[in-house]
């Protein structure tokens, strides 16, 4: 059975002080909200305003579509910042909070343990891979931090991996921007139901996690230590 990479060390919360974990938990918060009213608004605003739509999110799709109305140095900067502030507030949160934050992940995303397991041999067995080829990974920067991958060397892994998808994705745009544009003037007419529908679902799902993770999250937030709150069973 592999270990943890050998500059990692024991798989155990880490303290910090409380300044510092109460603003990487409101940074994760902030950095979540962003990214899903730019995830949403991205099907109107992404012809039109691109920077905008790269500075609060960017995915894939925002990333990908984004191609052809933006030129590429401010791509490669609101890309890049704004997946390297992501994933190392990621790391710093698994870096933390341990076994904790991973649960509250797995618990959010649906996840079933296994892939939880898979995740955290691939890191164990070949971390280095899976965040270059990963950069984005919400589970993969949490996980890297949780097996204590030392800082400097996930941030330069990080870098690379980001710099490899956003060319990547800028060829790929480029190489797709006739059909890119096409879709973008084909749902033009209707891109605000889109939105709408969009932020409707994000709602529907966005309450019912809420209901079970927001106290946990304002007591951490309140009373940042490594104590779990007194209703909370394990």
């Amino acid at each position: 059975m592999s270990g943890p990479p050998p500059d990692a060390e024991a798989a155990e919360p880490i303290h910090a002080s409380p300044l510092a974990r109460r603003a990487i938990l409101i940074s994760a918060a902030v950095l979540f909200a962003l990214g899903t009213f730019g995830s949403n608004i991205g099907p109107a605003w992404v012809d039109e305003r691109p920077a905008v739509v790269l500075a609060l999110s960017a995915r894939n799709r925002n990333l990908f579509g984004s191609v052809p109305f933006i030129d590429p140095l401010p791509y490669a900067v609101l890309g890049f910042v704004r997946l390297f502030l992501a994933g190392t507030v990621l790391f710093f949160l698994g870096r933390w909070y341990g076994e904790r934050a991973l649960r509250w992940t797995e618990k959010q995303v649906g996840e079933l343990p296994a892939i939880y397991r898979w995740f955290q041999t691939g890191v164990d067995r070949a971390g280095w891979l899976l965040i270059i080829l990963m950069p984005a990974s919400n589970l993969v920067c949490m996980m890297a931090g949780h097996r204590r991958f030392a800082p400097w060397r996930f941030v330069s892994l990080l870098s690379i991996g980001i710099a490899i998808k956003l060319v990547v994705l800028w060829a790929g745009g480029q190489a797709f921007e006739d059909q890119i544009r096409s879709f973008l003037n084909w749902i033009e007419d209707y891109q605000w139901w889109i939105v709408a529908g969009l932020f409707g679902l994000t709602f529907l799902q966005s309450a019912q996690k809420a209901r079970k993770s927001a106290p946990d999250v304002l007591h951490e937030i309140e009373h940042p230590t490594d104590a779990p709150p007194s209703g909370e069973t394990k």
